[in-house]
C-alpha cells in the first residue's frame, strides 16, 4: 500500500466514523432513559425481596402493584420479572454508553436487544390485563421507557444518523 493511499485511509477513517454515530442528543437520551429504567428495575428488585419495602403505589384497583409483583406471573422459570429487567436494563445502559453507540455493530445488538424488550412488554401488558386484571405504575413506566427506547433506536438500524443518503444529490439547473 502506498503512503498516500495510507494517509488517505486513515484520514476517512474518522469522517466514516463519525457519519455512523448517532448524533448526541440521541446518545446521551438514550443513555438516560436505560439508567431510568435501571433504576426503577432495582426498586421492583428490592421491593421483591425485602418485605420491609413497600411499592408507593395503590394497592386496591386496577392500579395495584402489590398484585401484580406478588402475584404467581411475577416469576418466570423461578427467576423475578424485576430481577430480568434489573438484567435487561444493566446490558442496555452498556450498550447506550456514548463508547458503544461509536459501534457500527452494536446498533444490531441494541435494536434486537429493544425488539425483543418490545415482546416481552406486549406479554407482560397482556398478563397485567387479562390475568391479572391489575396495573402496576411502576412496571408501566418501565414498559413506556422500553418503548420509547424502540421508537429511538429502530431508526438508528436502517439508516444511522448522519449517513449520507443513497440518492445523488441533483445537480443544478443551468441558467
Amino acid at each position: 500500500m502506498s503512503m498516500t493511499a495510507r494517509t488517505d485511509r486513515l484520514r476517512a477513517g474518522p469522517a466514516r466514523r463519525r457519519a455512523s454515530l448517532a448524533p448526541p442528543w440521541l446518545r446521551w437520551a438514550t443513555l438516560a432513559l436505560s439508567a431510568g429504567g435501571l433504576g426503577v428495575s432495582l426498586y421492583l428488585t428490592i421491593a421483591h425481596y425485602a418485605t420491609s419495602v413497600t411499592l408507593t403505589c395503590p394497592a386496591t384497583g386496577i392500579v395495584n402493584c402489590a398484585k401484580v409483583t406478588t402475584s404467581p406471573q411475577s416469576v418466570l422459570f423461578g427467576v423475578p420479572v424485576a430481577v430480568i429487567g434489573l438484567a435487561y436494563y444493566a446490558g442496555l445502559v452498556a450498550l447506550t454508553t456514548p463508547v458503544a453507540w461509536r459501534s457500527a455493530s452494536l446498533r444490531w445488538v441494541r435494536a434486537g436487544a429493544l425488539a425483543a424488550g418490545i415482546a416481552f412488554v406486549l406479554y407482560l401488558v397482556y398478563t397485567e390485563l387479562f390475568t391479572l386484571d391489575a396495573i402496576c405504575l411502576w412496571c408501566t413506566s418501565v414498559h413506556v421507557i422500553t418503548i420509547v427506547l424502540f421508537v429511538l433506536v429502530a431508526p438508528t438500524v436502517a439508516r444511522p444518523p448522519g449517513a449520507q443518503s443513497a440518492a445523488p444529490e441533483p445537480e443544478p439547473a443551468a441558467r
